[in-house]
């Protein structure tokens, strides 16, 4: 099945209820051959993964619009906006990407994140972000525009992440996120958001584009939400949804994993009241990056044990619920690895301030935008400092060139599950914090002997998993017969 065929079938899958069944099968088929059978580059158990999420990923879009919560006006614009302009994005713009491979020696990042404003209207418990409307950074719209631009035309790519701060709150040059949406009508747009000012009007609107995709913030339930974010926060949240339902907008979630909601992450009950309940679409899971020299950001990180069993839970949930879920460190395998240091199906990071950092969690950078295009430059030139080609460097040898044979993908990130290396061999010295926090996390010896101790006792767990299940070795018995 040809990728333009593939797109009609999606647009028939919604137009047509009575074949619907039919076209799934059809669908079902042809992903399973092109992404296992017919690969020859990579694991098959990855293969296998990756056939699973993208299943779960359509059958949860398809359940959706059955409900009536995701309207086939907006479905047709994602498959025109995401399918053909994102994921099929190689073949449709081919040609730019190696013009773009031969000036600079690799391909570009499939898209960045962009935080373009610090202001909040919550003070969640830990959270980075500050609430004070007068101090907190932002972006000018002509930067953001600027960047969007560089993304779009530079790195042809046609996905673009919105984080924060809260992006609903962001106003600059008489101009809001939403005006953006709308300019570049051709880009995908996946937004972090706290949910609280997604009014009718504003999913409305989002509804009219088609373009957007809201991925709201939640702990757990209403206990464990509100508890962060505000008492009173979960109630809006739930008339958020309810907004975008009647709206037609998909909507996702998104969770980090701590100590506190690691038990209610393990349950059915909590995807169930989600994805079944409330029409969620998508889920995306974090696991929680201490900052600083505070104890309590390390009691709040799921303990190995559990991030194992967290990882179990996630096969369970894309194979039998069938439900769109990725955790961005469990889920290793579905990315090749770690997607920082604007690696070519990855991405990077800019900050409130312009900083450019290799992920939303390494809080360094070298360079900044408004430097950057202060001196004529672009984006591009982000991409080869010292300290984006030391990651994609280990990135390479840790398993995306060798995709046979690649090293343990249940630890892939670069900082979060292989700290000693990081410190060693991929920060640079002159590169600078992002906070006071990263800046006190690098100077301290408890910092990184706490973080290092955990990456040992996550190695211990599973490279057993990722050797037998993926590489399909059998551990050796140290026993005599």
């Amino acid at each position: 099945m040809k990728d333009f065929i593939f797109s009609n079938v999606l647009r028939e899958l919604v137009n047509n209820k009575v074949s619907r069944n039919f076209l799934l099968r059809k669908l079902d088929s042809y992903l399973y051959s092109s992404i296992v059978e017919n690969d020859q580059k990579n694991l098959q158990e990855v293969q296998e993964k990756k056939y699973k999420f993208m299943k779960s990923m359509l059958q949860s879009a398809v359940r959706n619009v059955e409900k009536g919560y995701f309207s086939r006006t907006v479905f047709k614009r994602i498959i025109h906006v995401l399918v053909e302009n994102s994921f099929l994005n190689k073949q449709k713009y081919s040609d730019r990407l190696e013009e773009f491979k031969e000036q600079y020696g690799e391909y570009p990042p499939n898209f960045i994140v962009l935080s373009p404003t610090q202001r909040c209207n919550l003070n969640c418990t830990g959270c980075y972000a500050s609430s004070n409307a007068r101090t907190s950074a932002t972006l000018p719209y002509h930067m953001v525009d600027q960047i969007v631009h560089d993304v779009r035309n530079k790195f042809h790519s046609r996905f673009v992440t919105i984080s924060g701060g809260e992006p609903f709150m962001y106003k600059s040059e008489g101009k809001s996120l939403l005006d953006l949406f709308e300019k570049y009508d051709d880009v995908f747009f996946l937004v972090y958001t706290n949910g609280t000012l997604i009014t009718r009007e504003v999913a409305e609107r989002l509804g009219r584009m088609g373009n957007v995709t809201p991925a709201i913030s939640v702990e757990g339930f209403e206990k464990e939400t509100d508890e962060r974010r505000g008492k009173g926060v979960h109630h809006k949240i739930l008339k958020a949804f309810e907004n975008l339902r009647n709206a037609g907008v998909p909507i996702g979630i998104s969770v980090t994993a701590t100590s506190k909601n690691e038990d209610i992450l393990l349950s059915d009950e909590f995807y169930d009241y989600y994805f079944d309940q409330q029409g969620v679409t998508y889920m995306w899971q974090f696991q929680l990056m201490p900052m600083g020299r505070s104890n309590h950001d390390f009691n709040l990180m799921v303990p190995p044990q559990k991030r194992v069993e967290l990882y179990r839970k996630w096969e369970y949930l894309i194979s039998e619920k069938e439900y769109c879920v990725a955790d961005f460190w469990n889920s290793g395998v579905l990315v090749n690895g770690c997607i920082a240091y604007g690696r070519h199906g990855g991405y990077f990071y800019i900050d409130w301030n312009g900083n450019i950092m290799p992920c939303v969690f390494v809080p360094y950078y070298v360079d900044n935008v408004y430097d950057l295009y202060n001196k004529g430059k672009s984006l591009v030139d982000a991409l080869f400092s010292d300290f984006m080609k030391n990651g994609r460097q280990w990135i390479r040898n840790y398993g995306q060139a060798y995709p046979k044979d690649p090293k343990n993908w249940l630890m892939p990130c670069s900082i979060r599950d292989h700290y000693a290396n990081f410190r060693k061999n991929i920060l640079p010295a002159h590169a600078k914090g992002e906070s006071e926090e990263a800046e006190e996390s690098r100077q301290d010896d408890e910092y990184y002997r706490k973080l290092v101790e955990y990456d040992h006792e996550l190695a211990e767990l599973t490279e057993d998993i990722w050797q037998e299940e993926y590489k399909k070795k059998k551990k050796q018995s140290t026993t005599q017969a």
